[in-house]
């Protein structure tokens, strides 16, 4: 599997989950319908999910992760 399908799936797997999640609770939480609420759950797990990608370096391709909770730039091993 290449890099760039890895961080795709990666990027999917961070994403999901919250958007499930924040779904759910702004379901309950508040009287939102329709178009709004999936559309404010992606926004939120948009902002708050790590975000992935594949960097072709020197030593070859790498993925990288940045995230809000974190500080810089990490390599995914």
């Amino acid at each position: 599997m290449s890099k760039i399908t890895k961080a795709f799936l990666y990027n999917f797997l961070g994403f999901a989950p919250l958007f499930i999640i924040f779904r759910v609770i702004a379901g309950y939480a508040t009287n939102l319908t329709g178009f709004w609420l999936p559309l404010t759950a992606a926004v939120a797990a948009s902002i708050l999910a790590p975000k992935f990608k594949a960097i072709k370096t020197n030593e070859g391709e790498k993925i990288f992760m940045s995230w809000m909770f974190i500080k810089g730039v990490k390599e995914v091993k």
